[in-house]
């Protein structure tokens, strides 16, 4: 590589694409940090695409020279794309992100990309690691994401690396999101957004920065959201406050920042639609009112407290030293009221009814009498507990030298975790709420704490191999103990300790066969260490219900991701293109699977799955006009003989089996147009295909029976495309109206859909001591949001 001309002072401030601080590279786009103040966008469309270069901790590299495509926002972007949050704008605006609303409310939305999940729900299979300036926001306990914890007023900028890049620590099996902060320096002066919108949804973002003749500089934001939500009993409100300071003193750059979040959401989870009752297929409870509630409540309150410290040294023009430290506490307690299991068993077991006398009108089958039965309670309130402390320390070392440019560093993370959850009895009432039984107590069903340390070594090297040819070649060696201490169903358990090591290493070749034209491709690896929840549920013999009967258990296997990818990226006046082809294979994937014939389940690795397709983005500026596309297609599929639990279902999967919730195609396009200087108008389209529903992947209702014709049904949710439109006038530099359209001709869809039993036929809960009748085999799914419009105004100086 050659040497840089770059003057120290400028050179302290370029971007990079090195190691992180903490387990992780941090690849965010270019910000000028040159003396003056960081350009405000006017109202041109920002790229949502890669950009010049890259920073990070570390000397700075064209992005060209990265062997893999990398999606970037800034500021201007989110700000001018009048997203919702940053779930809406991922998924409207970056290629390969798609959205799963399964909890219904805006904070706790599954992101997939190219497949990969980064989620709120405790037991999903987490595969994206996600970071906030270097520290690691996936929280110990389940690897989960908070999103409602980011502090959205304070985002400088987003980046969306894709594949198993090893340099971003554990979890990176698909790719990794890293957001960076704004600080006083580069974000200098004051903003403020208020926002009004359907449902009562309200909003106001503020911020403000300075920078002072010393070298100090300040910066604090805030972001408060409150609305009562667009389905029955689904209010919620979530409030951060963030501040940074710092200084820049020579060769040094150091800053201190905190957080601190707390949240209050309502998600009302998956609705039943139509279902098989009598031999014959009924609307549910979702073709009557798509905005109603399965049961309530399901309440998740959060807190968050987050301290860092940043610092960066320049020994000399070509060698510099970074460090990072930081402290992290959450809290999270959750309120779910949900049908009782007994009682569904009953409701099953008793579904002919019963005699005129009260006797079962089955009693092979059925062991209650009609009084017994009613007599049942026919709700549970679960509650959970959960509290986190991590820790953690890093230090990167990057110089450029001839032709190279390595860098070296090292990081330890450590955390401690609490959960416990209890249930209490209850009845439902004529609203499917549920009501505790005064009389009944609160009874402890699984509790764990436990402790983890990770420790890792990385070193990567960019080597110029030609003048337009770089080679690029990471490694990093992951260790990681877990210990555990559990109670359950069998009481308390042996503390237990598993330690997990591996060496994941990456590749990659640039050649610029024009100055406009980039070919690129390579190999990587990374891995994911079970988390506490699959390690407290993995073993057939102490099956349990997740997440309420952790036990002690077998030893489960790493998740080992290898990514191969290639592609091309041009760019040429106003345009530029980028295509990338890739294949991601997951060993020892671990899935929730049925032990026998019960309801119960627990983790286990499976051998293989398979991620594999096409990325396209294509972006054109045409005078007034800028139009982006993105097109993915993702083949997600299991890649070996198994069996799965989906709810009331046990799937035998062979290869090829899709894996549900993830659509083969999405189709993205946004136009702006700006016919005078003050006016920005714009709209984007967001068309996905269908996707399997979970429990329907073999193309069955229920499991097959031997001697009966399998009872088959494509229960698939199907495609949609959904429009929205934004426009904004800027009365004067300091002043913006906006508006925005969101799902403008309100089309009905899904996102999501999994087989289960409906206990609510019509709405009204299933009595067999009233009436015999059949719970049914229902498709549920998570209903999109209808249309909404919101109104706001934006001030800044």
């Amino acid at each position: 590589m050659p040497h840089s001309t770059l003057p120290r002072s400028r050179r302290r401030h370029a971007t990079a694409c090195t190691p992180p601080l903490l387990a992780a590279v941090l690849c965010v786009p270019a910000m000028a940090q040159t003396g003056e103040p960081a350009a405000r966008p006017e109202t041109t469309l920002a790229p949502i695409a890669v950009v010049a270069k890259m920073s990070g901790p570390g000397i700075g590299i064209e992005r060209d020279l990265l062997p893999y495509p990398v999606q970037t926002a800034s500021a201007g972007a989110l700000r001018q794309a009048q997203a919702g949050n940053l779930i809406d704008f991922m998924a409207t605006s970056l290629t390969g992100v798609n959205v799963n609303e399964v909890q219904g409310s805006p904070f706790q939305n599954d992101i997939t990309f190219r497949g990969f999940r980064a989620s709120p729900i405790l037991g999903s299979a987490q595969g994206l690691s996600v970071y906030l300036d270097g520290v690691r926001v996936n929280e110990p306990f389940g690897d989960v994401v908070n999103w409602d914890m980011l502090p959205e007023a304070a985002i400088a900028d987003l980046t969306l690396v894709p594949g198993s890049n090893p340099l971003y620590g554990f979890n990176t099996l698909g790719g990794a999101l890293a957001f960076t902060t704004k600080s006083g320096r580069t974000h200098p002066g004051m903003e403020a957004e208020i926002s009004y919108g359907s449902n009562a949804r309200k909003r106001i973002d503020a911020g403000y920065g300075a920078r002072f003749d010393n070298g100090m500089h300040a910066f604090v934001a805030t972001t408060l959201f409150d609305e009562n939500g667009w389905r029955e009993h689904s209010a919620g409100r979530m409030g951060n406050l963030y501040a940074k300071v710092g200084r820049d003193s020579g060769q040094t750059q150091w800053d201190i920042s905190a957080l601190h979040g707390e949240s209050k959401l309502i998600g009302n989870g998956l609705l039943p639609s139509y279902r098989w009752a009598n031999g014959t297929l009924a609307n549910g409870l979702y073709e009557s009112d798509r905005r109603a509630a399965y049961t309530h409540p399901d309440q998740t309150r959060n807190r968050l407290q987050q301290a860092a410290f940043n610092l960066r040294h320049w020994i000399d023009d070509d060698t510099e030293l970074s460090a990072l430290a930081y402290v992290r506490r959450s809290r999270r307690d959750t309120l779910n009221g949900d049908v009782n299991g007994d009682y569904e068993a009953y409701a099953e077991d008793c579904e002919d009814g019963f005699n005129a006398d009260g006797s079962a009108a089955e009693p092979d089958d059925c062991g209650f009498t009609a009084a017994q039965g009613a007599a049942q309670h026919n709700a549970v309130l679960n509650r959970t507990h959960t509290r986190q402390t991590s820790a953690g320390l890093a230090l990167n070392l990057s110089r450029q030298t001839g032709r190279h440019q390595f860098a070296v560093g090292a990081s330890l993370d450590q955390s401690r975790v609490s959960f416990a959850q209890t249930r209490q009895d209850a009845w439902f009432d004529a609203g499917r709420g549920v009501q505790p039984d005064a009389l009944a107590p609160e009874v402890a069903s699984s509790s764990v704490t436990g402790s983890s340390q990770a420790f890792g070594l990385y070193a990567t090297d960019t080597w110029q191999l030609a003048p337009a040819t770089h080679l690029t070649a990471s490694a990093r060696w992951n260790h990681a103990r877990v210990s555990n201490t559990l109670t359950g169903q069998n009481g308390l358990q042996p503390k237990e300790t598993f330690n997990y090591s591996k060496l994941n290493p990456a590749i990659g070749l640039t050649h610029k066969l024009s100055p406009g034209l980039t070919v690129f491709g390579g190999v990587s690896q990374s891995n994911r260490v079970p988390t506490v929840i699959e390690l407290g549920c993995a073993d057939p013999l102490q099956a349990c219900v997740l997440p309420t009967g952790l036990q002690s258990d077998p030893y489960l296997k790493q998740v080992v991701s290898r990514t191969v990818e290639a592609g091309v990226r041009w760019q040429a006046g106003g345009a530029t293109l980028s295509a990338s082809l890739y294949r991601a294979i997951n060993r020892d994937d671990i899935l929730f699977l049925r032990a026998g014939s019960t309801q119960l389940g627990y983790f286990a690795n499976f051998d293989r799955t398979r991620h594999q397709g096409l990325d396209l983005s294509a972006r054109k500026e045409w005078k007034a006009f800028t139009l982006q596309a993105n097109y993915s297609l993702l083949d997600a599929t299991y890649d070996a003989n198994g069996r799965l639990f989906a709810g009331e279902r046990t799937i035998n999967v062979v290869p090829g089996t899709p894996i549900a919730g993830l659509p083969r195609h999405t189709l993205k396009l946004a136009l702006d147009w700006k016919p005078a200087p003050a006016w920005l108008l714009g709209g984007e389209m967001v068309a996905v295909s269908s996707l399997t529903t979970q429990g329907n992947e073999d193309g069955l209702r229920t499991d097959p029976k031997a001697g009966a014709t399998p009872k088959t049904a494509d229960w698939r949710i199907r495609g949609h495309a959904v429009f929205n439109l934004r426009g904004s006038y800027r009365s004067s530099k300091q002043l913006e109206l906006f508006a925005r359209v969101q799902n403008v001709f309100n089309r009905k869809y899904e996102t999501y859909g999994a087989i289960g039993a409906d206990m609510f036929p019509d709405g009204q809960l299933l009595q067999p001591h009233v009436a015999a009748q059949d719970a049914g085999d229902a498709r549920f799914v998570a209903p999109g949001a209808p249309r909404s419009i919101k109104v706001g105004m934006r001030y800044h100086f």
